[in-house]
């Protein structure tokens, strides 16, 4: 369990290829993890296989992805050089600054494009179409592991607007238009929908399933 709230910027140092997926190994500041345990990579949950620090202090860890990750992710593309946002999972008792982040990746998000509105940085996210419906405006969204506050709904995704600080402690700052990024819903959100879809599934008819809203209206009335 995590809360969206990078606590460093990792630095991928070395890919390789296996039959089993994806190895990486990636610095960062960390030089007291464990073996096993759990840390988001730009929001999916890996696991630590070996770990150590270098002669000049440098931590460093491995993680690997297998092939099912690699289909659902962009973890397939990721070179060395990559930045990529790093968050510890979350202990009992820590504050919850962000919001509940599973680290799933439900599905990947496209950049429509990145502009300056004053002091924000403005990000249209385009999602596919079974995630915009999980999205509420001013509701939490997890992008590349950074728990997120919709700024917008969009007809195609979402607007986001992004503060100087998270810009500049995460990795946020590379993207531009075109990018693909990893998206997780709001868990809440996700319940909610699957408590819902057998009634949205026979109350459907010939026009379709009603939206969430809607059903939410009715169960209501």
């Amino acid at each position: 369990m995590f809360t969206g709230l990078v606590d460093d910027v990792g630095l991928i140092e070395h890919v390789a290829d296996t039959p089993a997926g994806r190895e990486l190994r990636i610095a960062s500041r960390y030089t007291d993890l464990t073996d096993g345990e759990s840390i988001a990579v730009n929001g999916a949950c890996l696991t630590v296989r070996e770990h150590g620090v270098t002669t000049a202090g440098q931590g460093w860890f491995t993680v690997a992805a297998v092939v099912t990750t690699l289909g659902r992710t962009t973890i397939g593309g990721w070179q060395a050089g990559d930045q990529v946002n790093l968050e510890r999972a979350m202990k009992l008792g820590d504050r919850l600054g962000g919001h509940l982040v599973l680290g799933h990746v439900d599905g990947l998000g496209h950049v429509l494009n990145t502009r300056e509105a004053g002091d924000a940085w403005l990000i249209d996210l385009e999602l596919p179409e079974p995630m915009r419906l999980l999205m509420v405006d001013k509701g939490s969204v997890t992008v590349n592991g950074v728990s997120l506050t919709v700024n917008e709904l969009l007809p195609s995704g979402v607007q986001l607007s992004i503060i100087e600080y998270t810009r500049r402690h995460t990795a946020l700052g590379v993207l531009v238009s075109g990018m693909a990024v990893h998206v997780e819903a709001d868990v809440l959100a996700k319940h909610v929908e699957r408590l819902l879809s057998p009634w949205l599934r026979t109350t459907s008819g010939s026009t379709g399933a009603p939206s969430l809203a809607t059903a939410l209206q009715e169960l209501q009335s």
